[in-house]
């Protein structure tokens, strides 16, 4: 109680005016009129949807994007346009596919080719066995059943129908409960466990194939006959030697009766898949609005590029991208002159373990650990990356004066988290001051994760994301097969875009860089006392 409470006094004591940056009004004219009525930030995101498509790391239209997107920053006269590449795996992608069940009758499934899953070199047919494996001590379960069958190993459910709207606009009330401080724990038990789950994937390829299993098949995560097709098999060496499909809900609960009640049903599967060898490096696309003072450091804005493949990649994360890129244009159209260069970037690898920021930290920020630390080969090596100690800051890492992600969907901007970071409230709510009348005005403290600011924070720089309405980005489109144009919102994209480029311009002009949290030591356990649950 008493540390909340004097958690809170500080806050207060923050949010005094004495503390606050002040704000360039006229600069913040020129953003909306440029932002409002020469935007093009919908047909940038048109472009990344409907003409490129989904661009899952490393495939072919992953590469298409790459160029693309740097001939827009250069066309907007931004500098340094350029990649920077990072060893991650192999492409991949999808030329056809069809999940069929033949007996007890023909229906044509929902379903998607699990991603780096390889083909099935023409179309098998076999019953399927309902065999719920989620850990390895469920492959005793099965062994000697599997054998030429097509093995479902998701547990089936028996529905998930939605228990709220699926499209929201945040109300006051759902911001004010975001502006409540949540303590850090460690619990270096918990992170042992998850580390051990690292090789599941390919474990239970291995079993599969030990048994004979033909295919397997799991159940997409919501209802509505939505597939996503999300793996984790792209390492080079590492590829699945099963195929792998993800059957819509509804059609894997049916064949999952049927199983049941007997005869086991009968399904075809005909997996058409590429993968592309030709370049195992990923590559982020950076560029620049460079500043007047060199000595100055820089501020950055990102999001993600890459994409699952069962939509187009819209919502997540071509409307993060598309503000990103509309950002740059406006600042560039403005003929603003920073002091600190201005630096965006679009991150790729994102979906496989925010793989593509990790690659920048580690090459311009910090790394983590001890230089004689035992090797961690694979996914355990960017999985455990924030539980190594001591932060080692590289020496450009003071450069970066501020980072500011966008990974939410397309909803529109209502204010931003300071990610526990309470020395930067009155900052930023200056700074969201004119910006109130288009619905953007909450500075909340809450701490966020699973995107691209996570490492940042996790080195001790100045990382954040901005608070968006949700509309139906959790209920129904990311990584769904709707991820389409049709769910973006132009009137929010344009908004969105317009205070990030304000907030960009107002952190490189500041007389002072935003403050910073304290560089990261080990922490102790949260509860000494806690027994760990080895249930998983």
């Amino acid at each position: 109680m008493r540390s909340n409470l004097l958690a809170a006094v500080a806050i207060v004591a923050l949010a005094s005016p004495a503390f606050a940056q002040s704000v360039d009004r006229s600069q913040a004219t020129r953003i909306i009129d440029e932002g409002t009525s020469h935007s093009e930030v919908m047909v940038t995101a048109q472009h990344l949807a409907d003409v490129i498509g989904p661009r899952l790391t490393n495939s072919p239209s992953m590469r298409v994007a790459e160029g693309w997107t740097q001939e827009q920053f250069a066309k907007w006269g931004l500098k340094n346009v350029h990649k920077e590449g990072f060893e991650f795996g192999r492409g991949w992608s999808i030329v056809s596919s069809s999940v069929k069940m033949v007996a007890p009758r023909p229906i044509q499934l929902v379903a998607i080719p699990i991603a780096w899953s390889p083909s099935t070199n023409g179309t098998i047919s076999a019953p399927v066995i309902v065999a719920p494996i989620r850990r390895e001590r469920d492959f005793d379960k099965y062994r000697g059943q599997l054998k030429g069958r097509i093995v479902m190993i998701t547990l089936p459910n028996s529905g998930s129908e939605p228990k709220e709207a699926p499209f929201q606009r945040l109300t006051a009330e759902d911001i004010s409960k975001l502006d409540q401080y949540k303590q850090p724990t460690y619990d270096p038990v918990a992170i042992d466990r998850r580390l051990k789950r690292v090789d599941y994937a390919k474990k239970l390829d291995a079993f599969l194939k030990s048994e004979g299993a033909v295919a397997y098949a799991t159940m997409a995560y919501r209802d509505g006959r939505l597939v996503s097709g999300e793996g984790s098999l792209f390492g080079v060496g590492d590829t699945a030697t099963v195929p792998g499909v993800q059957i819509a809900a509804e059609d894997y609960r049916r064949l999952a009766r049927l199983a049941k009640v007997g005869p086991a049903p009968v399904i075809e599967i005909s997996s058409d898949v590429r993968f592309d060898d030709s370049d195992s490096k990923a590559y982020n696309i950076i560029a620049e609005i460079p500043g007047t003072d060199p000595k100055a450091g820089y501020v950055m804005a990102g999001a993600h590029l890459d994409s699952w493949v069962a939509g187009d990649g819209a919502a997540d994360n071509g409307a993060g991208t598309a503000m990103i890129m509309e950002a740059a244009r406006i600042l560039s159209a403005t003929g603003i002159r920073p002091k600190r260069t201005i630096r965006f970037a679009l991150w790729v690898g994102e979906e496989q373990g925010l793989l593509g920021s990790l690659a920048y930290i580690n090459a311009h920020l910090a790394t983590r650990g001890l230089p004689n630390d035992p090797p961690q080969p694979g996914g355990k090596w960017y999985s455990n990356w924030a539980n190594r100690w001591p932060v080692n800051p590289k020496p450009g890492y003071g450069d970066l004066a501020a980072y500011f992600n966008l990974d939410n969907g397309s909803g529109k901007v209502r204010g931003i988290y300071v990610e526990n970071n309470p020395a930067v409230v009155p900052i930023f709510r200056e700074w969201l001051a004119p910006f109130g009348p288009m619905g953007a005005k909450d500075v909340v403290i809450q701490k966020t994760g699973g995107t691209d600011h996570v490492y940042m924070q996790a080195i001790g720089l100045s990382g954040f994301q901005f608070i968006q309405d949700p509309l139906d980005y959790d209920t129904r489109v990311h990584h769904s097969s709707i991820d389409t144009f049709d769910h973006l919102k132009g009137d929010d994209l344009r908004q969105g875009s317009i205070v990030l480029a304000s907030f960009l311009a107002n952190a490189a002009n500041a007389e002072k860089a935003l403050p910073r949290p304290p560089l990261p030591t080990k922490p102790v356990v949260t509860d000494p006392f806690a027994y760990s649950d080895d249930e998983d």
